[in-house]
């Protein structure tokens, strides 16, 4: 069993992921701003921001797999990606690998065309965090071979607002959007985390993003 730590833990995303890592016997160790509404019995809870090195530095010792998901609005607009920086080099430091929750606005809408952030229906409010997400991808491209990471696109329908169903299963892609034959793009929170512990589990994406979908 891999020993695992969620940053952003008590979000939407992480909040899945704590929970479906804990089931499946890790040992999950979640780092939030704030503390979770309901706890996981087996996981440690710790309140601290990725904006903190102090912080990360204690979340990644003994830890084997990193997975960060926080979302770069409010008041961590603009802040997430200098802390992810900081975050990999920690990683690539201390040897752990690192996931990251992006977002799905940096896929292509289909092979070889137009990134979803950069379609004129793209909604302006959105066009901010989608740049940093897609940056934060930039940016491990980018990074020393060192640094083992993976990048896990959601669906473009993703959050509290559609929780959609606990299929069980997902298809994977890689940088086009997965769309159904009515031509919608959705994943429920349940198989996201199902999808991302998988891939700890069994990896098969080392340096690369990757999208899943219903």
């Amino acid at each position: 069993m891999a020993r695992i730590t969620v940053i952003g833990g008590t979000g939407y995303a992480g909040t899945h992921i704590v929970r479906e890592a804990a089931a499946r016997g890790h040992e999950v160790r979640s780092l939030s701003r704030s503390a979770p509404a309901e706890r996981v019995d087996s996981v440690e809870y710790t309140e601290g921001s990725v904006l903190d090195d102090a912080a990360i530095a204690a979340a990644l010792d003994g830890t084997d797999v990193v997975v960060a998901s926080v979302s770069p609005r409010g008041d961590m607009a603009g802040q997430v990606r200098p802390a992810y920086a900081r975050l990999a080099a920690a990683a690539q430091e201390r040897g752990v690998r690192l996931a990251v929750v992006g977002g799905a606005s940096s896929l292509q809408v289909a092979g070889g065309g137009p990134r979803l952030l950069d379609t004129p229906e793209f909604p302006d409010a959105f066009k901010d965090e989608a740049a940093e997400f897609a940056a934060i991808l930039d940016d491990l491209r980018e990074a020393s071979p060192e640094l083992d990471w993976f990048y896990l696109s959601p669906a473009a329908t993703f959050g509290a607002y559609a929780p959609g169903e606990d299929t069980g299963s997902y298809r994977v892609g890689g940088d086009v959007l997965l769309t159904d034959d009515a031509g919608e793009s959705a994943i429920s929170g349940p198989d996201f985390a199902r999808a991302l512990v998988d891939e700890i589990e069994t990896p098969a994406h080392r340096r690369t993003r990757f999208t899943v979908a219903h």
